[in-house]
């Protein structure tokens, strides 16, 4: 199973939600069975690192975040499995960039796998403050452990706790 987390610009939002699976399929060892990755709409950071106040913020919380910015490709949509965008206007570039409509069933919401949380997108916190980025993490963990559980579910992947 590969999934793919997309944002806008693939420096606050994707890159923070695969850190945050990737730490959860390192603490199950799951890496034979799931991999991750991120990708932007715009190409406008690609090479950067992440938003330095979510690098911070993530921090804070346990995760590093290292994933280097690329945009989303055609190729995105044949090698993933699962396609996650971070909200409405993502998840329609993601249809209007997908290169057959016969993959349209890959993209998804992020927030439709969120538990503990009620919220229709993950928000852009770049333009806010601090609690704009703490809020982004809180949902961010929410909906990835909410993935991780759907993708046992439907996989029987077991994991070691």
């Amino acid at each position: 199973m590969k999934v793919l987390f997309v944002c806008l610009g693939n420096i606050c939002r994707s890159s923070t939600a695969q850190t945050i699976m990737q730490q959860l399929l390192d603490k199950h060892d799951l890496h034979p069975h799931i991999q991750v990755d991120s990708a932007g709409i715009l190409n406008y950071h690609q090479g950067e690192a992440a938003d330095p106040r979510m690098r911070a913020h993530a921090a804070r919380r346990g995760y590093d975040i290292t994933h280097l910015s690329r945009p989303v490709t055609a190729r995105d949509f044949y090698d993933f499995d699962l396609i996650l965008g971070m909200d409405e206007g993502n998840i329609d570039d993601l249809h209007d960039r997908c290169p057959s409509p016969a993959l349209e069933h890959k993209i998804g919401r992020m927030t439709d796998y969120c538990r503990q949380n009620r919220a229709d997108h993950v928000p852009d916190p770049y333009y806010g403050g601090a609690q704009g980025f703490e809020h982004v993490l809180d949902l961010l963990e929410d909906a990835c452990e909410g993935l991780l559980e759907k993708l046992r579910e439907e996989k029987a992947i077991q994991t070691h706790s």
